[in-house]
């Protein structure tokens, strides 16, 4: 794709990456010796870097973003017009395309039907625990503030996210956290048995481990709980069977406010618009943000019910009765204007029925990759949101080093494949191959990435 096409003086941008640009989850020792990398070009799922290598993107811009692919014009020209027109305003006041995005949306989206515009699921989900905690205040003295969070689940880099975030290695030398946030446990099946979990029933049995935190805490403290419809970053976990109706019931028996984080989910990752919406349940807050734009604009969404709007309005002589929250790069209008042409190409190319069935296909051949290494000890997923964990027995479970695990991903980069994989994030238990391709992925994108992941666990484990 490249053929030559770089700036003749690359090395000047090399340079000045090195000596200021502070990389995200990276220690920058080895940068002193080698040369960071540099991504200068993408077009479809795949991207060009400084040397000119082309790899494939298998995790959507490294963090399950890029959903409908790289190179999409219609996208920027929309984004440039919008931005001449207008660029920004606050969110004091509407934009043209706030207004109409937030109308496509809330027709994905029944059920729901208020969006507060902000600029990444961090924030968003910030923003649904600011309206928990007010409505505790509103409602209940004060009393029903805390907020339930599951353990393995992530939803975001701020202290009060993680205060909410079930990974403690990515929370470790970050607090004192804020207070009110309860851990849950989780709901990998894979590893009920670590639980002391029955064999049967598994989901529901899940489940039922909130409600003996809301018991335990008190019904009357509990006002809100965050969860992932499939967690992402904690090792792709997919719901058991049962779990998530379960859940759905044990929030409206306790008056438990249902917040799903659909930061990676959402907008057509697992071949729905929203991944709560392959589990039947209806939420009452909904965050996203990642593939709502695929990457070409900063955008993150809080979407809640009428109800939930309505307690912030009930009382107009009241000075604090509102949402006294801004987000000021919320006020933007290139997210919304790239979110309304995102979401009109996965319409108009079928790009959630290619997940779904390109996600059978890619859940099929890591089946056979499973079949082929003793080392995979469970393949799961939902459309193209995969995991494979990797063990060093199949009978004990007993996972691979992340070392290793790292081995795999650092030998796929080497043949020009970029996969993921669970990193710094749960103490002895980062040992799990994500995989989030495009929604535009192929059969063909998909054998690439299976041949190549074949090829190193070959070469890492024999």
């Amino acid at each position: 794709m490249m053929d030559g096409k770089f700036d003749n003086d690359i090395q000047a941008v090399v340079d000045a990456d090195r000596a200021h640009v502070w990389h995200h989850l990276s220690q920058h020792k080895p940068y002193e010796t080698t040369d960071p990398r540099i991504i200068v070009e993408g077009k479809g799922m795949r991207v060009w870097d400084q040397k000119g290598k082309e790899h494939l993107d298998a995790v959507s811009g490294g963090v399950w973003t890029v959903n409908v692919g790289y190179g999409r014009e219609r996208i920027a020209n929309a984004v440039r017009d919008q931005l001449i027109k207008l660029n920004y305003f606050a969110g004091s006041a509407g934009s043209i395309p706030g207004a109409m995005f937030s109308e496509r949306l809330i027709e994905k989206m029944p059920g729901l039907s208020r969006v507060y515009y902000c600029n990444s699921g961090s924030e968003a989900n910030e923003k649904a625990f600011k309206m928990v905690r007010q409505i505790a205040h509103k409602r209940y003295g004060g009393k029903k503030h805390k907020i339930l969070y599951r353990d393995r689940d992530y939803h975001g880099t701020t202290i009060g996210c993680l205060s909410a975030g079930g990974q403690d290695e990515r929370n470790a030398q970050y607090g004192p956290f804020a207070p009110g946030f309860v851990r849950v446990p989780h709901c990998l099946e894979y590893r009920a048995t670590d639980q002391g979990a029955p064999v049967e029933n598994y989901g529901e049995w899940a489940a039922d481990q909130i409600e003996a935190v809301i018991l335990a805490e008190g019904p009357d403290t509990v006002g809100a709980i965050c969860l992932e419809p499939v967690t992402a970053g904690g090792g792709v976990i997919t719901p058991p069977d049962g779990y998530w109706p379960r859940v759905q019931e044990i929030c409206r028996k306790y008056d438990v406010l249902l917040h799903i984080d659909e930061v990676v989910c959402g907008v057509g990752r697992t071949g729905t618009w929203f991944g709560y919406q392959q589990y039947g349940v209806q939420p009452d807050m909904v965050t996203m943000a990642k593939g709502v734009a695929s990457g070409y604009a900063a955008i993150a969404c809080l979407v809640t019910t009428e109800a939930v709007f309505d307690m912030f309005k009930d009382d107009a002589t009241d000075p604090l009765n509102y949402f006294r929250d801004i987000s000021t790069f919320g006020g933007c209008t290139a997210g919304p204007a790239a979110a309304l042409e995102n979401m009109a190409i996965i319409e108009e190319e079928g790009l959630l029925e290619n997940t779904t069935k390109m996600g059978h296909y890619m859940l099929d051949r890591l089946a056979e990759l499973k079949d082929k290494h003793a080392v995979i000890g469970d393949v799961r997923g939902k459309g193209l949101f995969l995991g494979a964990e990797l063990v060093v027995d199949r009978s004990t479970r007993a996972p691979v080093p992340e070392k290793q695990v790292q081995m795999v991903t650092a030998d796929c980069m080497a043949q020009g494949l970029i996969i993921g994989a669970t990193n710094r994030s749960l103490p002895g238990l980062n040992n799990t191959l994500c995989f989030s391709p495009a929604l535009i992925a192929t059969k063909d994108d998909i054998n690439e990435i299976i041949d190549g992941v074949d090829g190193a666990l070959t070469r890492v484990f024999g």
